[in-house]
């Protein structure tokens, strides 16, 4: 059975953005970064590769993986001559690592598409040395705005992140970023997207998102080649009750870090 066409719901260069989208992008590596220093980083899902030469450029190495083969190509050309980036086909399920070889791993929005992401998490603790950590970024399901992508398996709430991967890391934190909107604009859009939803008129496929995005935000704008340093705003995501349901924020990170056992 052939993988989705992942190309088509994926952040690319080019892609016609909001502001908010891209300060989200940005956010994601942004976090990454105080981990990356001088260490050995495997991103998961990397996509069209945005964020892999902004690791690099503290990070020892970064192996960039994805399924799908448009997104590599993208990501091998923006990567090209960069002597520490290195980028593969990658099932998340079968990663190609020797145990305790890396660490950080990063999984950014990608793990509600795994058929099995119990497996993911195995194979990220194998691949982990003591003290490593693997990073995970999901929109929060919570979030009364949410629309789900095409190609779903699963989404996790804040407590079912907690509870599946503390069956293996026993240190195991959630954050929140980009806290949700109040205001009387905030609340219209909220439910002009609402019943967008219920209807059905958001289209999976990310150009013809960007094409509605024009019609009712206004102002977007091409996504770049690459991340870099200060491109945008970010605020530290905030450290969440990890028993709870969250519905302040839209962004969900877990850090799990693996702590010596022996």
């Amino acid at each position: 059975m052939s993988n989705p066409n992942y190309s088509e719901i994926t952040e690319a260069p080019g892609l016609q953005s909001t502001q908010e989208q891209l300060e989200r992008i940005y956010h994601r590596y942004h976090f990454a970064k105080q981990f990356a220093v001088g260490k050995n980083v495997v991103e998961i899902a990397c996509g069209a590769g945005m964020g892999l030469s902004y690791l690099a450029s503290v990070a020892h190495s970064v192996a960039g993986g994805d399924i799908d083969d448009t997104n590599l190509k993208i990501a091998k050309e923006n990567c090209a001559g960069i002597k520490n980036i290195s980028i593969d086909k990658i099932d998340a399920h079968h990663l190609p690592f020797a145990d305790n070889s890396c660490d950080l791993i990063l999984l950014y929005e990608a793990i509600y598409y795994f058929q099995n992401p119990e497996k993911f998490i195995e194979e990220s603790y194998r691949i982990l040395r003591s003290g490593g950590k693997l990073i995970i970024c999901s929109v929060n399901k919570d979030w009364k705005d949410f629309h789900p992508s095409p190609f779903v398996n699963k989404y996790f709430s804040a407590p079912e992140f907690h509870s599946i991967l503390n069956n293996k890391f026993k240190n195991v934190k959630i954050y929140g970023a980009f806290e949700i909107e109040k205001g009387i604009k905030s609340g219209v859009f909220s439910l002009i997207k609402r019943i967008a939803l219920k209807l059905d008129l958001i289209p999976g496929s990310l150009n013809l998102r960007a094409y509605l995005k024009r019609i009712f935000i206004g102002k977007v704008f091409p996504l770049p080649k690459s991340i870099t340093e200060n491109m945008t705003d970010y605020s530290p995501p905030i450290e969440l009750d990890a028993r709870k349901k969250n519905t302040t924020y839209k962004i969900l990170y877990i850090v799990s870090e693996k702590l010596n056992t022996h």
